[in-house]
């Protein structure tokens, strides 16, 4: 998979390049039918790696969050799952967690994978069974006693009191890219990411392998492992913990998410 992985990092750094140059010279910013924002900055970039996968890898299936469907991936052995920009609405109001997220899949399984965060200029990659590497450097997550971790929930849960009982015992941080915030407990750097709220595979695809890598553990709400290229590209929840976390974290996150979930289902503010 080196050849891949090459591939991979060489177009996500281009497609880095432009989105500093387009977030220094403006973009346009659109709503999809779903209200959520979308802008020139996300096609650009969903360009530049459909065009790698095109050029250098004809055969293989093709899943980002900004192309539409083509149900032929779902025969495909191997399927590049893309989020041009995770975070769009970080890229707008220019907050620095917004990234590129973008995984080879194999199936089902993520065997290469890419999130690169283009304000701090931050590329984590992985080949599976080959460890995590940041710019090019393995990282190796060293553990530090810490008695209160931080866990990074969705915004909307963070404004929502659903995870109340959960911030006695831990520092609960608004993530606004699950892709970035997966890197970032991969490196050791939170301790968790935890959610119950629906996510899609291009959310998640690259973050998954580069948990796996690293040491730690990521699954569904449910606990479930992520199996991807599916006909519903989409999952209930994340519970990812970090190798050098507490090792009653995740039960204790698990308790969380069955009791969260046991609860009347609340209503979602539009965005």
């Amino acid at each position: 998979m080196e050849r891949e992985l090459a591939t991979l990092v060489e177009s996500i750094r281009n497609a880095g390049e432009k989105v500093r140059e387009l977030v220094g010279v403006g973009f346009e910013v659109q709503t999809k039918s779903d209200r959520s924002p979308v802008t020139t900055v996300d096609h650009e970039v969903n360009r530049i790696l459909q065009e790698m996968q095109r050029r250098e890898f004809p055969q293989d299936g093709w899943l980002s969050e900004e192309s539409p469907d083509d149900p032929s991936r779902l025969i495909n052995t191997r399927v590049w799952i893309v989020d041009p920009i995770d975070g769009t609405k970080a890229l707008v109001n220019r907050m620095p967690e917004f990234c590129i997220s973008a995984a080879l899949v194999k199936r089902g399984v993520p065997v290469v994978a890419a999130i690169l965060n283009p304000s701090t200029d931050e590329l984590f990659t992985a080949v599976r069974g080959g460890g995590l590497f940041l710019n090019g450097a393995r990282v190796t997550p060293s553990a530090s006693p810490d008695f209160n971790p931080v866990i990074m929930v969705s915004a909307w849960e963070f404004r929502s009191d659903r995870w109340s009982t959960l911030a006695e015992t831990t520092r609960c941080l608004p993530m606004y890219s699950i892709a970035n915030a997966l890197a970032l407990v991969a490196a050791g750097r939170v301790q968790a990411v935890f959610t119950i709220e629906p996510e899609n595979e291009w959310d998640l695809a690259a973050g998954v392998l580069l948990i796996q890598e690293s040491g730690g553990a990521i699954s569904d709400a449910a606990g479930k492992p992520f199996i991807f290229n599916q006909p519903t590209p989409r999952f209930r929840g994340v519970i990812a913990v970090a190798a050098t976390a507490d090792k009653d974290l995740r039960a204790n996150l698990q308790t969380h998410a069955e009791h969260a979930c046991s609860q009347p289902e609340r209503k979602r503010a539009a965005p």
